[in-house]
Protein backbone atom coordinates (compact mmCIF):
# COMPACT_ATOMS: atom_id res chain seq x y z
CA UNK A 1 0.00 0.00 0.00
CA UNK A 2 2.77 2.34 1.22
CA UNK A 3 5.04 1.63 -2.45
CA UNK A 4 1.84 1.92 -4.22
CA UNK A 5 1.24 5.73 -2.69
CA UNK A 6 5.02 6.67 -3.35
CA UNK A 7 4.67 5.21 -7.08
CA UNK A 8 1.15 7.72 -6.98
CA UNK A 9 2.95 10.94 -5.97
CA UNK A 10 6.06 10.44 -7.85
CA UNK A 11 4.04 9.99 -11.04
CA UNK A 12 1.97 13.14 -9.81
CA UNK A 13 5.63 14.83 -9.34
CA UNK A 14 6.77 13.76 -12.94
CA UNK A 15 4.00 14.57 -14.47
CA UNK A 16 3.79 18.56 -12.93
CA UNK A 17 7.37 18.91 -13.69
CA UNK A 18 6.50 18.05 -17.53
CA UNK A 19 3.26 20.51 -17.72
CA UNK A 20 4.46 23.28 -15.17
CA UNK A 21 5.30 25.27 -18.83
CA UNK A 22 1.40 24.49 -19.79
CA UNK A 23 0.26 25.41 -16.39
CA UNK A 24 2.31 28.81 -16.96
CA UNK A 25 0.83 29.72 -20.20
CA UNK A 26 -2.95 28.79 -18.98
CA UNK A 27 -1.97 31.27 -15.92
CA UNK A 28 -0.90 33.65 -18.51
CA UNK A 29 -3.80 33.21 -21.07
CA UNK A 30 -6.35 33.83 -18.28
CA UNK A 31 -4.84 37.30 -16.78
CA UNK A 32 -4.91 37.96 -20.42
CA UNK A 33 -8.82 37.11 -21.23
CA UNK A 34 -9.32 38.64 -17.99
CA UNK A 35 -8.47 42.10 -19.21
CA UNK A 36 -8.84 41.31 -22.98
CA UNK A 37 -10.32 44.58 -24.70
CA UNK A 38 -9.65 46.83 -21.86
CA UNK A 39 -7.87 50.38 -21.74
CA UNK A 40 -6.19 50.00 -18.44
CA UNK A 41 -5.75 46.26 -18.67
CA UNK A 42 -3.80 44.92 -15.67
CA UNK A 43 -4.38 48.85 -13.61
CA UNK A 44 -7.72 47.50 -12.78
CA UNK A 45 -6.09 45.32 -10.47
CA UNK A 46 -5.09 48.59 -8.67
CA UNK A 47 -8.18 50.54 -9.38
CA UNK A 48 -10.65 47.81 -8.95
CA UNK A 49 -10.37 47.19 -5.15
CA UNK A 50 -9.75 51.14 -4.10
CA UNK A 51 -12.58 51.64 -6.09
CA UNK A 52 -14.56 49.20 -3.72
CA UNK A 53 -12.75 49.90 -0.85
CA UNK A 54 -13.88 53.81 -1.36
CA UNK A 55 -17.27 52.86 -2.04
CA UNK A 56 -18.33 51.00 0.74
CA UNK A 57 -16.41 52.93 2.98
CA UNK A 58 -18.84 55.89 2.58
CA UNK A 59 -21.56 53.32 2.81
CA UNK A 60 -20.83 51.95 6.31
CA UNK A 61 -18.13 54.29 7.56
CA UNK A 62 -20.47 56.22 9.09
CA UNK A 63 -22.38 53.11 10.63
CA UNK A 64 -19.01 50.32 11.52
CA UNK A 65 -16.16 52.45 11.39
CA UNK A 66 -17.28 54.53 14.62
CA UNK A 67 -16.56 51.29 16.65
CA UNK A 68 -13.00 53.00 17.39
CA UNK A 69 -12.57 50.65 20.31
CA UNK A 70 -12.51 47.46 17.68
CA UNK A 71 -11.46 48.67 14.77
CA UNK A 72 -8.32 50.58 13.41
CA UNK A 73 -8.81 52.88 10.45
CA UNK A 74 -12.26 52.19 8.90
CA UNK A 75 -10.73 51.74 5.21
CA UNK A 76 -7.73 49.88 5.75
CA UNK A 77 -9.49 47.34 8.24
CA UNK A 78 -12.20 47.10 5.42
CA UNK A 79 -9.90 46.66 2.36
CA UNK A 80 -8.06 44.34 4.01
CA UNK A 81 -11.28 41.64 4.48
CA UNK A 82 -12.38 42.72 0.91
CA UNK A 83 -9.38 42.30 -0.97
CA UNK A 84 -8.38 38.28 0.51
CA UNK A 85 -12.65 37.45 0.26
CA UNK A 86 -13.02 38.88 -3.07
CA UNK A 87 -9.80 36.29 -4.20
CA UNK A 88 -11.51 33.58 -2.74
CA UNK A 89 -14.92 34.18 -4.26
CA UNK A 90 -13.10 35.19 -8.12
CA UNK A 91 -11.00 31.98 -7.63
CA UNK A 92 -13.62 29.69 -6.58
CA UNK A 93 -15.91 30.45 -9.56
CA UNK A 94 -13.10 30.22 -12.38
CA UNK A 95 -12.31 26.89 -11.01
CA UNK A 96 -15.89 25.99 -11.11
CA UNK A 97 -16.12 26.44 -14.44
CA UNK A 98 -13.04 26.03 -15.88
CA UNK A 99 -13.85 22.85 -17.19
CA UNK A 100 -16.99 24.06 -18.79
CA UNK A 101 -14.83 26.68 -20.77
CA UNK A 102 -12.10 24.50 -21.79
CA UNK A 103 -14.32 21.14 -22.85
CA UNK A 104 -13.42 21.53 -26.68
CA UNK A 105 -9.28 20.74 -25.45
CA UNK A 106 -10.08 18.51 -22.63
CA UNK A 107 -11.78 16.18 -25.27
CA UNK A 108 -8.97 16.41 -28.24
CA UNK A 109 -5.91 17.29 -26.10
CA UNK A 110 -4.77 14.64 -23.09
CA UNK A 111 -3.24 17.39 -20.26
CA UNK A 112 -3.59 16.45 -16.73
CA UNK A 113 -7.08 17.61 -15.90
CA UNK A 114 -6.46 19.67 -12.53
CA UNK A 115 -4.16 21.79 -14.77
CA UNK A 116 -7.22 24.14 -15.50
CA UNK A 117 -8.68 24.14 -12.18
CA UNK A 118 -5.62 25.09 -10.88
CA UNK A 119 -4.34 28.11 -13.61
CA UNK A 120 -7.64 29.54 -13.39
CA UNK A 121 -7.05 29.50 -9.11
CA UNK A 122 -3.31 30.67 -9.85
CA UNK A 123 -4.31 33.81 -12.37
CA UNK A 124 -6.05 35.09 -9.91
CA UNK A 125 -3.51 34.92 -7.14
CA UNK A 126 -1.53 36.91 -9.20
CA UNK A 127 -4.04 39.85 -9.38
CA UNK A 128 -4.25 39.37 -6.25
CA UNK A 129 -0.75 39.47 -5.19
CA UNK A 130 -0.60 42.92 -7.52
CA UNK A 131 -3.55 44.10 -5.53
CA UNK A 132 -1.51 43.82 -2.15
CA UNK A 133 0.65 46.94 -3.63
CA UNK A 134 -2.27 48.90 -4.21
CA UNK A 135 -3.13 47.63 -0.21
CA UNK A 136 0.67 48.71 0.99
CA UNK A 137 0.00 52.08 -1.13
CA UNK A 138 -3.60 53.18 1.08
CA UNK A 139 -1.70 51.71 4.31
CA UNK A 140 0.87 53.95 3.72
CA UNK A 141 -1.41 56.98 2.61
CA UNK A 142 -3.62 56.53 5.83
CA UNK A 143 -0.69 56.41 7.88
CA UNK A 144 1.07 59.89 6.33
CA UNK A 145 -2.39 61.87 6.26
CA UNK A 146 -3.77 60.57 9.79
CA UNK A 147 -7.23 60.40 8.04
CA UNK A 148 -10.40 58.11 9.88
CA UNK A 149 -7.79 57.57 12.68
CA UNK A 150 -4.80 56.16 10.29
CA UNK A 151 -2.04 57.79 12.20
CA UNK A 152 -2.91 54.53 14.63
CA UNK A 153 -1.83 52.23 12.54
CA UNK A 154 1.47 50.78 13.57
CA UNK A 155 4.36 49.16 11.31
CA UNK A 156 6.00 46.03 13.30
CA UNK A 157 8.54 43.03 12.20
CA UNK A 158 5.25 41.05 11.91
CA UNK A 159 3.97 42.38 8.97
CA UNK A 160 6.55 39.97 7.65
CA UNK A 161 4.36 37.11 8.15
CA UNK A 162 1.88 38.48 6.08
CA UNK A 163 2.12 35.62 3.44
CA UNK A 164 1.37 33.11 5.58
CA UNK A 165 -2.88 33.63 5.98
CA UNK A 166 -2.42 34.26 2.07
CA UNK A 167 -0.92 30.45 1.37
CA UNK A 168 -2.87 28.87 3.76
CA UNK A 169 -5.62 30.66 1.89
CA UNK A 170 -4.27 29.69 -1.82
CA UNK A 171 -4.23 25.93 -0.25
CA UNK A 172 -7.56 26.54 0.83
CA UNK A 173 -8.76 27.82 -2.34
CA UNK A 174 -7.41 25.03 -4.32
CA UNK A 175 -9.13 22.41 -2.24
CA UNK A 176 -12.37 24.33 -2.94
CA UNK A 177 -11.79 24.85 -6.48
CA UNK A 178 -11.23 21.20 -6.76
CA UNK A 179 -14.43 20.09 -5.69
CA UNK A 180 -16.40 22.83 -7.21
CA UNK A 181 -15.06 22.14 -10.35
CA UNK A 182 -16.04 18.28 -10.69
CA UNK A 183 -19.29 18.92 -8.95
CA UNK A 184 -19.68 21.75 -12.04
CA UNK A 185 -19.67 19.04 -14.18
CA UNK A 186 -22.34 16.60 -13.02
CA UNK A 187 -24.28 18.62 -11.58
CA UNK A 188 -24.83 22.00 -13.63
CA UNK A 189 -26.98 23.92 -10.91
CA UNK A 190 -23.65 24.38 -8.70
CA UNK A 191 -22.95 27.52 -10.42
CA UNK A 192 -25.98 28.97 -9.47
CA UNK A 193 -26.06 27.99 -5.74
CA UNK A 194 -22.28 29.40 -5.70
CA UNK A 195 -23.24 32.50 -6.85
CA UNK A 196 -25.81 32.98 -4.12
CA UNK A 197 -23.68 31.79 -1.09
CA UNK A 198 -21.06 33.59 -1.94
CA UNK A 199 -23.37 36.85 -1.69
CA UNK A 200 -24.59 35.42 1.41
CA UNK A 201 -20.68 34.51 2.66
CA UNK A 202 -19.73 37.68 2.39
CA UNK A 203 -21.88 39.33 5.37
CA UNK A 204 -21.14 36.08 7.28
CA UNK A 205 -17.34 37.18 7.33
CA UNK A 206 -16.17 39.96 9.12
CA UNK A 207 -15.39 42.18 6.35
CA UNK A 208 -17.01 45.34 6.26
CA UNK A 209 -17.44 44.63 10.16
CA UNK A 210 -15.83 43.88 13.81
CA UNK A 211 -17.33 40.40 14.79
CA UNK A 212 -17.40 42.56 18.31
CA UNK A 213 -20.26 44.48 17.05
CA UNK A 214 -22.45 41.22 16.81
CA UNK A 215 -23.92 41.38 19.99
CA UNK A 216 -25.73 37.27 20.08
CA UNK A 217 -23.30 34.83 21.10
CA UNK A 218 -24.06 31.84 19.34
CA UNK A 219 -24.01 34.40 15.65
CA UNK A 220 -20.34 35.09 16.38
CA UNK A 221 -19.52 31.80 17.31
CA UNK A 222 -21.01 30.84 13.95
CA UNK A 223 -19.25 33.13 12.30
CA UNK A 224 -15.84 32.56 14.04
CA UNK A 225 -16.19 28.76 12.72
CA UNK A 226 -15.78 30.16 9.34
CA UNK A 227 -12.36 29.35 8.40
CA UNK A 228 -12.25 32.32 6.22
CA UNK A 229 -12.73 34.36 8.88
CA UNK A 230 -9.50 32.92 10.49
CA UNK A 231 -7.80 33.56 8.10
CA UNK A 232 -8.58 37.09 7.11
CA UNK A 233 -8.02 37.79 10.47
CA UNK A 234 -4.81 36.21 10.88
CA UNK A 235 -3.97 38.27 7.74
CA UNK A 236 -5.04 41.49 9.68
CA UNK A 237 -3.50 40.52 12.90
CA UNK A 238 0.19 40.64 11.30
CA UNK A 239 -0.99 43.34 8.58
CA UNK A 240 -3.29 45.81 10.53
CA UNK A 241 -2.87 45.64 14.28
CA UNK A 242 1.18 44.50 13.98
CA UNK A 243 0.45 42.19 16.55
CA UNK A 244 1.84 38.19 16.42
CA UNK A 245 -0.57 35.86 14.91
CA UNK A 246 -2.59 34.10 17.01
CA UNK A 247 -1.49 30.21 17.16
CA UNK A 248 -5.03 28.62 17.81
CA UNK A 249 -6.60 30.35 15.10
CA UNK A 250 -3.40 29.85 13.45
CA UNK A 251 -3.54 25.96 13.49
CA UNK A 252 -7.16 26.54 13.10
CA UNK A 253 -7.04 27.87 9.45
CA UNK A 254 -4.58 25.59 8.58
CA UNK A 255 -6.28 22.38 9.45
CA UNK A 256 -9.11 23.51 7.33
CA UNK A 257 -6.87 24.36 4.70
CA UNK A 258 -5.04 20.93 4.32
CA UNK A 259 -8.66 19.18 5.44
CA UNK A 260 -10.44 21.16 2.64
CA UNK A 261 -7.26 20.71 -0.40
CA UNK A 262 -6.86 16.56 0.82
CA UNK A 263 -10.42 16.01 0.21
CA UNK A 264 -10.73 18.18 -3.04
CA UNK A 265 -7.22 16.26 -4.52
CA UNK A 266 -9.47 13.10 -3.02
CA UNK A 267 -12.50 13.73 -5.02
CA UNK A 268 -10.73 14.55 -7.79
CA UNK A 269 -8.34 11.42 -8.13
CA UNK A 270 -11.96 9.69 -7.78
CA UNK A 271 -13.68 11.68 -10.81
CA UNK A 272 -11.93 13.54 -13.06
CA UNK A 273 -10.92 10.18 -15.19
CA UNK A 274 -14.74 10.65 -15.58
CA UNK A 275 -16.09 13.82 -16.50
CA UNK A 276 -15.18 14.25 -20.03
CA UNK A 277 -18.11 11.72 -20.78
CA UNK A 278 -20.22 14.48 -19.10
CA UNK A 279 -18.71 17.74 -20.73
Amino acid sequence: MKKKKKKEASHFLEMFDKYKSLLYELTRKNIKLKYRDSWLGIFWSFLQPLLTMAVLSVVFGNIFGAEREYIVCYPVYLFSGRLLFEFFTSSSKMALNSFRSNAAIIKKVYVPKYMYPLSGILSNFVTFSISILCYICVWIFFKLTGMSDGGELTLTPYVLLFFIPMAILLMFVVGVGLILSILQVYFRDIQYIWDVFCTLLFYMVPAIYHINSIKSDWTRAIIQINPLYSMIELFRQCVLYGEPMQWQMLLYALAWALGVLLIGIFIFNKKSDDLVFHL
